[in-house]
């Protein structure tokens, strides 16, 4: 699926809106004139293969223009991870905004976390300039190194596909302290997470790696924020969320090896919920 094309591109940002206009109390509509900048952003030659395989089933231009993201804007990413969002965000602010990647410390004592911080330097060295002016700080939630960037100059806190592993180590509360801090007053805070259905069991740990909605709300509104209006873009009604080995069983990760394999496939990537908040 080629989401730079209007064909896809906007019927997906509709399906957006109409998602959050559905919620009178929570409206808030994608930016429309965001799109155009986004488009090239995704479009960016730097990106590697298969990330942009990913597309079809991320929807970063959808994601982006409904989290109101603007070129200008500060940006901070926790959890960059292999950098999926660093290689449309870092282009898309380098101009005229800002972004900081919020991830592994490259000097860290935990092997884990030193390996992770390294490959992510080595990707941003190789390609100086696309990200050049990236800036990175230490995000360590087991070591309590939350000072994502200073107090009061985001614009945006983003995180995608985390909030189950802040949960797992007992860290979610203290996370979601750490965006609020660093945003701005009027700054949104965007989540984008595997979605439990609200039959399933609650796990504090979220062992499956899927969450339930209204508890990501709760946190968030727990550390202050508000929320603002949620989007269905990123919804994936096959997902069943019941998966032996959890949401790892579907892809990319594909967990189960060829067990089951086709049945995965079919499904897709998880069905995920898409939430703004805002620091009042």
């Amino acid at each position: 699926m080629n989401l730079l094309t209007s064909r896809r591109t906007l019927p997906l940002l509709t399906a957006a809106l109409m998602s959050t206009l559905a919620l009178p109390a929570l409206a808030q509509p994608a930016d429309a004139s965001l799109v155009p900048a986004l488009q090239a952003a995704v479009a960016s030659g730097h990106r590697t293969v298969a990330n942009v395989a990913r597309d079809g089933w991320r929807h970063p231009v959808e994601t982006l223009a409904f989290f109101g993201v603007k070129p200008t804007d500060t940006v901070v990413e926790l959890s960059p991870g292999g950098g999926w969002y660093t290689e449309i965000l870092a282009p898309y602010l380098r101009d005229r905004g800002q972004f900081i990647a919020a991830g592994d410390d490259p000097a860290s004592s935990n092997n884990y976390a030193r390996q992770g911080g390294l490959r992510f330097r080595a990707k941003l060295d190789a390609t100086p300039g696309v990200y050049g002016k990236v800036k990175t700080t230490v995000f360590d939630v087991g070591g309590g190194k939350l000072d994502i960037a200073a107090p009061g100059s985001a614009d945006v806190v983003l995180t995608f596909r985390n909030v189950h592993n802040w949960m797992a180590q007992g860290k979610a509360e203290s996370v979601f302290a750490a965006a609020f801090t660093a945003l701005k007053p009027g700054g949104v805070f965007g989540v984008v997470e595997h979605r439990k259905p609200v039959a399933q069991a609650f796990d504090p740990k979220a062992a499956s790696g899927y969450v339930h909605e209204a508890h990501v709300i709760k946190l968030a509104e727990a550390a202050g924020f508000k929320l603002a209006g949620r989007s269905e873009v990123n919804a994936n009604p096959k997902d069943p969320a019941d998966h032996a080995g959890g949401v790892w069983s579907l892809p990319p990760v594909l967990g189960q090896g060829d067990k089951d394999r086709e049945r995965y496939l079919a499904i897709g990537e998880s069905d995920r919920m898409t939430l703004r908040f805002v620091k009042p």
